[in-house]
Parts: C-alpha cells; structure tokens; sequence
C-alpha cells in the first residue's frame, strides 16, 4: 500500500461513499445501512453516548473478540489519555447496559484546522494526492478547505497503515499495533493498549530502564517491526522511544497519521534514516552495543528491504 492510495475524507453524508472508489480493500468492508434511532426516551444520558460503530468504517476482519460491536453498546468518556501536537487521545469505555460486555478503547481526535500545532504537513504530504483536482489545490494552498481536507487525511492515513501493519502482525507477530477500531471522520478509535482493569496505559518506552537483556530484546523487537514497515514501503516518519509503548514485554508501535512512503515521497529515505537515527541513539545510550545500533548499517538494510537499493 502506498501513500497516495490513502482514502481522501469527504464530507459525511447519507448514502455517499465518505472514500474515493481506490480506496484500500479493508476500507471497503463493514459497510452498513442507515442506523435506526432510538427513541427519545431511550437516549443515554448525557455523559454517554451511542456507539458509532454503526456508522464508522470497521478496521481488519475478523473482528478481535474481546471488541463490542453490538448497535446497543454506549460510550462512556472516561477521561484524557495523551495530549499532542495534532490530536487528544480519550479513554472510553464501550459497554451493552446489563451485560459483562464492554471494552476500552482509546478515541484519538484530530484538531480542527485552527487549533491543530502540526506545521510539518507538506514533507509527510509529499506522495499522497486525492483524485479530485480541487481538493488537492486547496491542500497546496493551504485554505481552511484545504487545511480541513489535511486534518481528514491525517486520520485516514494512520487508520489504513494501522490495518495493513495490524494484518501483517497477525500473520508474522514481527510487528505489534493497537488493532484500528474503526474510523468516523477525524475521530480513530483504537485499541486500548494497557491494563484494563485499571485503565492504565502501557509506558512508552522513555519511561523505562530495560537491563541489558531486556534492552537487546526491546531491540531485536524494533529491528523486526522496521523491517515490515519497509517491506511493506513504509517509514514511521516520526519514530521515538515517545512513540513505543512497552505491553507485557511487547514493544507496540502508536502514532503514525504521519506514515511516510518511501518510495512515493521524494523524502521517504530522509524520513526512514531520522526514524533510525533517533531510536538507536537512545538505545546506544542506554548500553546497546554501538555496533549493533549502528544507524547507517541499520538504514542501508531497510533501504534494500524497501527496494531502493
């Protein structure tokens, strides 16, 4: 899959498609008719809402069983888990009222056009383009329009590399991502990746102190998940020990609205050697070998796995 094969956003609308007809084939599944409205005595109160799942596009199938898809299912805000630079991510519990099924699910927002702080939009852009003309002057021109269009295709950016990464993961286990829950307009929800039962999120990987074992796992775990991310043609495009959690001795890799093509964007290579840079500095500094964080080496192979050498 590459960049510019990322679904365009377009306005939401009754019995329109909200995706250009080349959209990637995941995108295409899940589809549902018009929902049926409650009624009024019905409604959750006020701090709920209903699930959206009815109205959302659906992440990679089969569905993972602990996931509630049932239309009866409220979302309950639980509070904030992540301020960022472009998007707030929100802890939610999705729950069927007097049953045991619920499940938490983090609900990363995109900012609206004015109050998003993300400025490096053109580097990352370069390699996607939606089919229709006006839209993609109104990007480069950067209108409130086009600025909108920017902020939609940041999440269907990170929603579509999500199911794909998901996918791969599940066939290999070479690379770990919070299963793509489903996508409505700006709003992604994911997969809660944490403890459950405390609603405690997974440290990043800059919290922790691995000893030197742990350490060379941690790395051996990221060398394999750069290593689908190029074969797949992808670069993270802003990879930090900030952006990996650690889950039960899983590393998981979060935040990619910015995923780059490395081949489509003119920048890919640039992209994937900082991504390379900047994690083997901080391993090296906490003791990994230099020889085995060597940041040229390790670039040269995802280059060749990439097929651009």
């Amino acid at each position: 899959m590459r960049d510019h094969d990322f679904p365009a956003p377009q306005r939401r609308g009754r019995g329109k498609s909200r995706f250009d007809d080349d959209e990637p084939y995941f995108l295409k599944r899940g589809r549902h008719p018009e929902p049926v409205l409650a009624e009024p005595d019905d409604e959750p109160d006020l701090e709920d809402r209903w699930s959206s799942w009815d109205e959302a596009v659906h992440g990679p199938e089969p569905h993972p069983g602990w996931l509630v898809t049932e239309l009866a299912a409220r979302d309950t805000e639980l509070g904030v888990l992540k301020t960022g630079k472009e998007a707030d991510v929100h802890l939610v519990r999705r729950a069927v009222p007097g049953t045991d099924r619920s499940c938490l699910l983090a609900a990363k927002r995109y900012r609206d056009a004015q109050h998003r702080l993300f400025h490096r939009d053109a580097g990352y852009l370069e390699g996607r383009r939606v089919r229709r003309s006006r839209e993609n002057r109104a990007m480069a021109g950067r209108t409130a329009f086009g600025r909108q269009m920017i902020a939609g295709q940041w999440a269907a950016a990170e929603f579509a590399a999500l199911a794909r990464l998901w996918e791969i993961g599940a066939a290999s286990g070479r690379i770990a991502v919070p299963y793509p829950v489903q996508l409505l307009g700006t709003e992604l929800m994911l997969e809660f990746v944490g403890d459950a039962e405390e609603g405690q999120a997974a440290p990043r990987l800059a919290q922790l102190r691995p000893d030197a074992a742990e350490l060379r796992d941690l790395w051996e775990q990221l060398v394999d998940a750069l290593v689908v991310l190029a074969r797949a043609g992808y670069a993270h495009g802003d990879l930090s020990p900030y952006n990996l959690l650690v889950h039960r001795g899983r590393l998981v890799m979060i935040d990619l609205p910015q995923v780059v093509d490395v081949v489509a964007n003119p920048q890919g290579p640039d992209f994937l050697a900082r991504d390379v840079r900047v994690v083997g500095t901080w391993f090296a500094a906490r003791g990994l070998p230099v020889g085995d964080a060597d940041p040229a080496e390790l670039t040269g192979r995802l280059l060749r796995e990439a097929g651009l050498r």
